[in-house]
């Protein structure tokens, strides 16, 4: 029986130009209702994802900042930062590395200091609340939970060949096409997810996920119940195996109509 079920955004529950499907609020509704909760798990800001689910907002959980952040109606209740000296170490080596832009994301703000006119646009699309500010100042003065790094080369042909090895006490995974991550080790979605279902009672055994790339591993393993669309990162299908529809063709709310539907049959 699912109690919970956990999707990633980007790539699997929003379609190829980014837009939520209106169906998901009737759906959330209705799992809701049935005492299944939907969470919501994101690279992105909390603020962008409590805008983008404001209907829904008492209805479900959201994990935000791959996994540095959980909270439910406007409450956080797991924030893990990472420090001056860490966030620091990791601005200094992305310095070094041509073509990729960071950003210093914290609860409320991501902050950039790069103003390249390629890069400022992909900062408003994808966060909410952005600052321009000099990062190290903001390193040493605010609670920083990731390193988001936009790569213009992609990172697997540029920032991922050198990034690990360099901060090999960091997390840093791939997020997407041309974004990287940068957190504390121990964080990710799938730590995120524990923490959900340790705060509601759940077992592994009664969540789904749904995910697309690499980020969403370890939520993935953290749910008996997984599965990639169909448009998924290619290492992360061959490693989970079991897929839906692609978030074009509305994978995902597929899913949990199923779900849904299995749930009230076995109800009656």
């Amino acid at each position: 029986m699912i109690r919970l079920a956990v999707s990633d955004l980007d790539g699997t529950l929003l379609d190829s130009k980014g837009r939520l499907p209106q169906e998901i609020f009737p759906l959330i509704d209705q799992l809701y209702e049935n005492g299944i909760l939907f969470c919501a798990a994101s690279g992105r800001q909390l603020v962008s994802l409590e805008k983008m689910f404001r209907p829904a907002l008492d209805k479900i959980a959201i994990i935000a900042e791959n996994g540095a952040i959980c909270a439910r109606g406007g409450e956080i209740f797991f924030c893990k930062t990472l420090g001056a000296e860490k966030t620091l170490r990791a601005l200094e080596a992305i310095g070094r590395i041509k073509n990729a832009y960071p950003l210093l994301c914290t609860p409320d703000c991501a902050y950039y200091e790069n103003e390249d006119p390629q890069f400022i646009p992909l900062v408003e699309a994808s966060y909410l609340n952005s600052a321009h500010r000099p990062l190290a100042e903001v390193a040493r003065k605010c609670d920083v939970c990731k390193v988001a790094v936009y790569d213009a080369l992609t990172p697997e042909k540029n920032s991922m060949t050198v990034l690990p090895a360099a901060l090999p006490d960091l997390r840093v995974i791939q997020s997407g096409s041309n974004w990287l991550d940068i957190s504390s080790q121990g964080v990710d979605k799938g730590v995120a997810v524990g923490f959900v279902q340790k705060k509601y009672g759940i077992l592994r055994s009664e969540c789904a996920a749904f995910g697309d790339h690499m980020n969403d591993y370890e939520m993935l393993l953290a749910c008996e119940h997984a599965y990639v669309t169909e448009n998924a990162f290619a290492d992360l299908k061959k490693l989970i195996g079991k897929t839906v529809p692609s978030n074009d063709d509305g994978g995902v709310l597929h899913a949990l109509k199923k779900i849904l539907h299995t749930f009230t049959k076995k109800k009656k």
